[in-house]
């Protein structure tokens, strides 16, 4: 994992109350995407407690917080509150304790509360922080929803990658990036695609200069992050070279160590690359299916030879 991620984004993200309302939220950094619900640490036993993480308050822990007498929560929440803790969470609604808010105004440690049952806050505030902090990598190319499936068209400045993905969304496709894809890698077999802030919507053509898709097509033409499950890579036409024109077997390209699909794809004037591209989208997902087209003509022709084989033999016999 690399670099961090702004409390007051987890707090708009997530539609924490800031409880400790007299502390400012700026300006505190979150560098680790799973959390903590400190159960032990309230009972007094901090080996091993990772205090960078966010700390979740629970039913559990509430109600084991609710027994202690006033001076075992003074005691307790000192010693809890000297580590560098981001921030609590109380779930449910649930409103920490006289002692508990003062303590944390004293260490500065903000307190925060959401509506959320503990599970669901933390498996959607570990799902976030997982993209928000993956190892992230920067591409030039375009990036589409196609199908629900996620096509990255790379190649050579000017070949024309642009005009692919403005045809894709004029048949009703969605446009997650132009130009520069920014590539996070959230597990061992998903790369998550996005766009900066800066150039988010928006597609250059050249001799037009910059088009605003959403303001063109509508929101439901763009999206803000999508898978990457194929590669189209788009490179000139080379009458020298012997193309594979059955493809029994995917070649792949990789990023952050995550192997894609990926399609060499040569361009030559009147080819449609839209079109090409939706076929490679289907005929992927067909794949993922349990169907290879590449593989059931091999199929057939192999049936074919053998039953040519066959009637030969019963002629010569």
């Amino acid at each position: 994992m690399s670099g961090f991620v702004d409390l007051t984004k987890l707090v708009e993200k997530m539609k924490l109350v800031n409880l400790t309302e007299e502390l400012e939220l700026n300006g505190i950094k979150i560098t680790q995407p799973d959390v903590n619900r400190p159960a032990l640490q309230l009972a007094g036993f901090f080996e091993h407690f990772d205090a960078t993480r966010l700390q979740v308050i629970g039913y559990v822990e509430y109600a084991y917080m609710e027994h202690l007498s006033e001076f075992q929560k003074k005691e307790v929440y000192d010693e809890l509150m000297e580590y560098d803790i981001p921030a609590f969470v109380f779930s449910r609604e649930m409103k920490p304790d006289p002692v508990f808010l003062e303590a944390a105004l004293r260490h500065r440690i903000p307190v925060l509360g959401t509506k959320k049952s503990t599970s669901s806050f933390m498996a959607e505030a570990i799902r976030w922080l997982n993209v928000q902090l993956a190892p992230c990598i920067s591409v030039h190319g375009v990036l589409v929803d196609v199908y629900g499936e996620g096509v990255l068209i790379t190649g050579e400045s000017g070949i024309g990658k642009s005009e692919a993905a403005l045809e894709l969304v004029k048949r009703g496709h969605r446009l997650v990036t132009d130009d520069v894809v920014e590539i996070r890698k959230v597990s061992d077999d998903t790369l998550i695609g996005s766009a900066p802030d800066v150039t988010k919507h928006l597609i250059e053509l050249r001799g037009i200069g910059i088009v605003d898709i959403k303001a063109l097509f509508g929101a439901s033409s763009v999206k803000d992050t999508q898978s990457i499950d194929l590669v189209i890579m788009l490179e000139d036409w080379n009458k020298n070279k012997e193309y594979d024109r059955l493809c029994l077997e995917d070649n792949y390209t990789e990023y952050l160590g995550n192997k894609v699909v990926c399609h060499n794809i040569p361009i030559r004037p009147g080819r449609n690359l839209a079109i090409i591209c939706e076929s490679a989208a289907v005929n992927h997902r067909q794949k993922k299916m349990g169907y290879n087209a590449a593989h059931e003509l091999y199929a057939r022709v192999q049936n074919s030879l053998a039953k040519r084989r066959e009637e030969s033999e019963d002629l010569q016999g």
